[in-house]
């Protein structure tokens, strides 16, 4: 039982560490090579690439509030969520295989936006996308595999909430 548990903890190591390297590359790579108001159409009424810097959180909230407690609080609720996350792996309370993955992408992402907060004072976001009046806030790809992941956590929950659960220690 200790060898499945150890190649399962490889794997998820491993999303959260490509997640996290993919991120902090490509955001990288966004800073090095293009300037802070950087516009690109990449696919007309569909995908933009623009260089921006989000001090907030999701869709640019807290955006405007300069205080180093706000950055300090908005760091600490994310080093909750990762702890959290592990905490519901390590207890096996993740869940399936589906659940672990996204736990796994959820924490790639945060992982990637602490660091950004901490190393660059907010989050580098750079892709804007839209259809038609919908326009979604710039993101990047920590905030892709946050939403990714959240949503094989969903799909396992409900997937598995018509189904009887045994409870450790009855029959």
């Amino acid at each position: 039982m200790a060898g499945a548990r150890s190649i399962a903890w490889g794997w998820l190591a491993l999303i959260i560490a490509l997640v996290l390297a993919a991120d902090q590359a490509t955001k990288h790579a966004v800073e090095k090579y293009t300037t802070a108001d950087y516009f690109h159409v990449v696919i007309p009424g569909l995908l933009n690439l623009i260089h921006t810097h989000n001090p907030g959180v999701a869709f640019s909230m807290f955006a405007n509030a300069h205080s180093p407690a706000v950055r300090f609080l908005l760091v600490l609720f994310s080093v909750g969520v990762i702890v959290f996350l592990f905490w519901l792996l390590a207890d096996e309370r993740a869940g399936g295989r589906v659940g672990q993955i996204g736990m796994a992408l959820i924490i790639g992402g945060a992982v990637g936006n602490v660091v950004d907060r901490l190393t660059r004072r907010g989050v580098t976001d750079f892709i804007d996308l839209h259809v038609g009046n919908h326009h979604w806030p710039t993101f990047n790809v920590a905030d892709s595999a946050i939403v990714v992941g959240a949503a094989l956590v969903l799909m396992e929950l409900f997937r598995d909430w018509g189904r009887p659960t045994k409870q450790k220690g009855l029959g």
